[in-house]
């Protein structure tokens, strides 16, 4: 008999809900995924693993499931099938019976039409409970165009319907970026952005700004957002635009008040505007060294509830005639409904008990969306739930005209926006979308060189069985949503379409295995959505990569994401501009790595020290020596390409920090570059230190609260602001990257 090692009904389980038996790690090691790690991810899934006569019961429900369905429940297929082929499952005994078939289109017609089910081809054969079943393979006898379509079958007492999902081959194709054109981009950190006007945070008056700049000055042709996700506005543990409360809807501290109708028209508003109280709060918030989310949150809100105000005097007064609300409430449903409803829990419940920071501490009955006393909530407080549908109406209509500017300006690609790949387990999106998410796991990263020990994420991982189920509405969402306002979208580590690293409870981030996900149907939803609205889709491709990954992502027309400091050589040695693949953005650095004045001074790597990271003092020296090691290699190659002049030293100790003549050679590095989108960091163009977030850390370091060096107003009028625009300029020039309309 097997051991537990080699049980076959264990493997042939981990095979079916997609935990690989094995990975390869960064330094080429290979990990076999332990008997224990499976049966406790098959247990996250619901799976019965306890015994060996449990998998197997499982496998054979799971089998039983698929083959007495008539239709699976959707499929994924390309709009370049001259018809796109579907499948039924019949018994055998009732294969030679006729079959009905009816198809609803998105657009909303209806085309219906019979089957000799005889006639079929057979495509698969399987015994479940004593009864033969059959896989009838058919075509549809007209093309569907590209969208979402519901199909429904019968056949002999059996009836089953189908989520048809027809898509593109390839996400978007921007005309800027055709044949041998490029583009570059300035990314800032809107939280972090500095002016006279703002109310601590950058907002969305603060982008035209920005757009102003950048398009007039620096010949940009796309501003890229960190993610603008909806977070709950707490330090140090709720900040992260990359933990978002949901990933649907976004952050109201964006909002600028001001630029509100309500806000102009109602008189409370305006006398408490005018007050010594609020002004010097606001003056204080502006001149704060870092974002105080908290204060300028709650300041927004006091503000926001005004304008809610007089937004339901107007209605009351006009007879509520349409004003685009009820078509934004119509259009969103029960998506919307979900997250208002929690705003407005949150916020009544933490009132009155202001311990109770989480849903998981709410009132048992209110930890479902789907309860009676949520529903009895949700009528007693209506107006309070419909406040927090006001406050995304505004967002959205702001949102849209600052994209609407930036095209108008002469962004080619305009904004570009970034969809975070985790959500916060205690936020909004878990709670109102319970079934979407696996407990018992959370999602990681195996250890690498940045992380030794790996990496625990501490959110939940995706329920794909679920997603499938329900035609991936909701991960479609996703996408739409974020594509809405911008013509680029970032995915945050693209690899989540293909696997994740699940870690289960009660061990660490060595003991986790990667399970896979139906990586094709994630794609393909994603280029149909990216063809729809526009939108250039760039894939975050950093961290373990299998070859064949990029592969794919490439066939879909998705950018790669590269930067300075991995493309490197097997032997060390960076990269040539050259070497850079042209189907790629490339960047400097992210939020989560040093910038170019950081790396450079190794402020990074005393920051983690500061922060308590290294283990022991050992660390800390290697790190130090290998920084040494990188700078120097860096240096040799902007030499050998003659990118820096004969007055630079040739030895980085001679170089003590990022020098004007050491900067611009990198920026120009990056601009010669192939790849078709450039992207600089705001705080790579202007020599910025600190990063934006420290992995690791919460309260050791002010993670998502830097702001910029600048102001909106001096970036136009700063000599030195203007000559890092300058330089920026002149590299897009020589480069053949200027804004391209």
């Amino acid at each position: 008999m097997p051991s537990e090692q080699t049980d076959p009904i264990l493997a042939q389980a981990a095979e079916m809900w997609g935990i690989t038996p094995e990975y390869w790690d960064i330094w080429g090691r290979k990990h076999v995924t332990s008997p224990e790690t499976i049966r406790a991810i098959l247990k996250a899934m619901d799976v019965p693993a306890g015994s060996s006569e449990q998998v197997a019961e499982a496998i054979r429900e799971r089998r039983r499931k698929e083959w007495k369905r008539l239709l699976p429940p959707c499929l994924v297929t390309s709009e370049n099938n001259e018809r796109q082929e579907l499948y039924l499952n019949v018994p055998a005994e009732i294969a030679a019976s006729a079959a009905s078939i009816q198809v609803r289109t998105e657009a909303g017609a209806r085309k219906q039409f019979s089957l000799e089910t005889s006639t079929l081809s057979e495509c698969a054969a399987e015994e479940v409970d004593g009864i033969r079943y059959v896989r009838k393979q058919f075509r549809l006898p007209f093309p569907l165009a590209a969208g979402y379509h519901d199909v429904e079958a019968s056949a002999g007492s059996l009836k089953g319907s189908m989520r048809l999902i027809v898509t593109p081959d390839r996400a978007y194709a921007h005309p800027a970026l055709e044949g041998e054109g490029r583009a570059a981009g300035i990314a800032i950190a809107l939280y972090g952005v500095r002016s006279a006007i703002n109310w601590g945070c950058g907002d969305l008056r603060d982008l035209r700004g920005i757009i102003d700049w950048a398009v007039e000055d620096g010949q940009a042709g796309f501003i890229a957002l960190n993610p603008l996700h909806a977070i709950h506005n707490r330090r140090p543990f709720n900040a992260s635009p990359y933990l978002p409360n949901s990933i649907f809807y976004q952050n109201f501290i964006y909002l600028n008040v001001e630029g509100i109708e309500d806000f102009d028209r109602s008189g409370r508003a305006r006398r408490l505007w005018s007050t010594p109280e609020i002004r010097s709060e606001v003056a204080a918030l502006r001149a704060a060294e870092f974002v105080e989310y908290e204060r300028v949150a709650a300041l927004k809100l006091r503000f926001l509830k005004l304008c809610f105000l007089e937004f339901l005097r107007r209605r009351r007064q006009a007879g509520e005639q349409d004003d685009g609300f009820g078509e934004f409430i119509s259009r969103e449903g029960d998506l919307l409904d979900r997250f208002a409803t929690y705003c407005a829990l949150d916020e009544h419940l933490h009132r009155r008990h202001p311990d109770m920071w989480t849903w998981q501490q709410w009132p048992a009955p209110y930890r479902r969306f789907d309860s009676p006393e949520t529903a009895a909530f949700q009528q007693k407080h209506r107006r309070s739930v419909m406040f927090y549908k006001y406050i995304q109406w505004q967002l959205d209509r702001q949102l849209t005209a600052a994209n609407e500017y930036a095209r108008a300006k002469g962004l080619a690609i305009g904004l570009y926006h970034d969809l975070a790949l985790a959500t916060d387990r205690f936020g909004s999106d878990l709670w109102a979308h319970r079934e979407f998410y696996v407990s018992g796991c959370r999602v990681g990263a195996p250890p690498d060189d940045f992380a030794p020990k790996g990496q625990d994420w501490a959110f939940p991982p995706p329920r794909s069985e679920w997603h499938w189920e329900t035609g991936y509405e909701l991960f479609a969402e996703s996408v739409r949503k974020n594509c809405r306002h911008g013509g680029a979208l970032r995915i945050d580590h693209v690899m989540r379409f293909f696997r994740l690293y699940w870690i289960p409870e009660g061990v660490d981030a060595t003991a986790g295995a990667y399970v896979e996900d139906r990586y094709e149907d994630l794609l393909r939803i994603l280029a149909l959505e990216s063809v729809r609205h526009r939108v250039v889709i760039v894939g975050e491709d950093l961290g373990t990569v299998e070859p064949v990954m990029r592969e794919i992502l490439a066939r879909f027309n998705i950018l790669s994401y590269r930067l300075f400091y991995f493309e490197k050589n097997r032997d060390g040695s960076f990269k040539e501009y050259r070497e850079y693949p042209r189907q790629a953005l490339v960047s400097s650095t992210t939020h989560d790595l040093p910038t170019l004045a950081g790396f450079w001074i190794g402020e990074d790597i005393e920051a983690r020290k500061r922060a308590g990271l290294f283990p022991g003092d050992d660390q800390y020296r290697e790190q130090r020596a290998a920084r040494t090691r990188e700078k120097q290699q860096i240096l040799d190659l902007l030499f050998r390409l003659d990118l820096l002049p004969g007055n630079v030293p040739r030895s980085a100790g001679d170089i003590p920090e990022l020098t004007g003549d050491l900067h611009n050679a990198i920026i120009g590095f990056l601009a010669l570059t192939p790849s078709q989108l450039l992207l600089i960091n705001h705080e790579d163009l202007t020599k910025e230190i600190a990063q934006q977030n420290l992995p690791a850390t919460t309260s050791q370091y002010p993670n998502w609260s830097h702001k910029m060096k600048f102001t909106v107003e001096q970036l136009r009028s700063d000599p030195m602001a203007r000559g890092f625009t300058a330089m920026f300029r002149e590299w897009l020039a020589r480069s053949g990257r200027l804004n391209r309309r």
